[in-house]
């Protein structure tokens, strides 16, 4: 059981207390009613000394393991879901099935890669989602090497014809992340351009922050629908350095490849969905959850079983109170997140059929893995921002500063916020996120419980007063006017 806060969360409580800035546009203050501020802090503190979430990853992670989007695996983790769902009490239990395009490696993993010249060596590198094979006896080729992203797109002279291209471009490790949209160009769009300038294949250094030999994975992009023809894998850290010595020696470097990977038909995937009806509202919802698929190459803990933790833990919670709070939870554990916000398209399509957009009021994923949450953002109309402000200092005493109104609610979260639906984030620590995202080492045993628990804390009281508060958070329809919250 987790009753306090660790020494690093009590620093931030301290911080936050002292210095937490508010965001508010609007110089109304908005008090939560008593009643419901006890509600919320005592959810928070139930929180705090539960090992729930921890307990859901730990099932995911030893009874279904790695769950590729579309494969035999991801479908047992849908049977997971559902059995584990209704375990803990929620209504409408269901999966919402939709087709896929399956990719796999083929029979192995780790695909056979080597340097052959000038100083044969083995190397540790992982074939990149939607990537091509090689020809069945392998491929041989020179390399050429460049230094980063832009360097390759701005080179157009130099004949890469038949060759290896390596991009080698460095990520930088911040709280927030932002160094991997950056680092994340070469992996997302390099093989387009290597492919159209005739290259054999592509090798980037991986989209990572840490120094293990373990190559991270990831989905490429496709263009207009275009799917690469060429082999692209990633390398690990050590691997791409050595690679990088070479290169700066000036000798002529040779590397062969020998993959399996490919497009295998059309399967079913699918989101698995529960909730807490709502006592007076059950038609309005807040819409939260995690990825249920992760990469072959690891558990998937921290991406993202640690978010379908937290907030299957968080409604949990809030659906053991002795009130449901005016509006329904919805409790979404996304499909074929990893290869292309699959189920989160389907989702949104759906609600779209459905005629039920406009009906869900908030939405959040968590998907950046189970460090302390740090900043409570929001996109909500600007008249109910002082109430997202009052919110904003309940979270306060977990250490969570009040940050901006222009947040997405996470990666699934995406084709809602296109469609108007409002957003709120809880962003964590992601620091180390990126050193073990993508590898084998995305297990259980990277996540700190006292660290969870506080996320389970934030999402419950979040997510409790955003469903009981008598405040509308969604832009008015045209014609209609905002309501300054009560």
């Amino acid at each position: 059981m987790r009753g306090v806060l660790s020494a690093g969360l009590i620093g931030l409580v301290a911080l936050s207390a002292s210095a937490a800035p508010v965001f508010a546009q609007n110089s109304e203050r908005y008090d939560i009613p008593a009643e419901t501020r006890q509600t919320a802090q005592g959810l928070s503190q139930t929180a705090l000394e539960s090992d729930l979430a921890l307990d859901i990853v730990t099932s995911l992670t030893t009874e279904v393991g790695p769950r590729l989007a579309g494969t035999p695996q991801e479908a047992r983790a849908r049977e997971w879901g559902v059995a584990k769902l209704r375990e803990l009490g929620f209504e409408n239990v269901r999966v919402e099935e939709f087709p896929l395009d399956l990719w796999t490696r083929g029979h192995s993993i780790y695909e056979e890669v080597a340097i052959t010249a000038p100083f044969p060596q083995p190397l540790y590198a992982i074939s990149l989602g939607g990537a091509a094979a090689t020809p069945e006896a392998g491929l041989e080729a020179e390399v050429v090497f460049y230094a980063n992203f832009d360097d390759f797109e701005q080179d157009a002279a130099t004949n890469v014809r038949g060759k290896l291209v390596f991009i080698n471009d460095r990520m930088v490790a911040s709280r927030t992340g932002a160094g991997y949209g950056p680092a994340n160009r070469k992996r997302r769009m390099g093989w387009v351009i290597a492919e159209d300038r005739g290259a054999a294949g592509v090798l980037i250094r991986s989209v990572g922050t840490d120094t293990n030999r373990f190559a991270h994975t990831g989905m490429v992009s496709f263009p207009d629908d275009r799917r690469p023809n060429v082999p692209i894998l990633a390398v690990s850290a050590p691997d791409a350095d050595l690679i990088e010595r070479i290169a700066e020696r000036g000798e002529t470097m040779k590397i062969k490849l020998k993959t399996y990977a490919g497009w295998r038909g059309e399967v079913t995937s699918g989101n698995v969905i529960g909730e807490i009806v709502g006592r007076e509202h059950p038609e309005e919802i807040v819409v939260i959850g995690g990825h249920l698929d992760s990469w072959d190459n690891g558990t998937g803990a921290l991406d993202d079983g640690a978010g379908v933790a937290i907030t299957m833990a968080a409604a949990k919670l809030i659906g053991d109170l002795p009130h449901h709070p005016r509006r329904t939870i919805r409790v979404v554990l996304f499909g074929a997140e990893e290869v292309g916000l699959v189920g989160a398209r389907a989702y949104a399509i759906a609600r779209m059929a459905d005629g039920t957009v406009r009906d869900h009021v908030l939405g959040s994923e968590s998907d950046f893995g189970a460090r302390e949450i740090w900043q409570f953002s929001t996109k909500v109309n600007e008249a109910a921002l002082p109430a997202m402000d009052a919110i904003g200092r309940e979270l306060a005493v977990l250490g969570i500063l009040r940050g901006d109104n222009d947040s997405g609610g996470g990666p699934d979260m995406i084709p809602l916020d296109y469609m108007g639906v409002p957003m709120a984030s809880l962003a964590q620590n992601g620091e180390d996120y990126f050193d073990f995202h993508h590898t084998p080492n995305d297990t259980v045993d990277k996540i700190v419980p006292e660290e969870m628990a506080q996320n389970v804390a934030a999402w419950a009281m979040m997510t409790y007063l955003a469903a009981e508060l008598d405040v509308d958070w969604r832009q008015p329809m045209e014609g209609e006017q905002a309501q300054p919250s009560q």
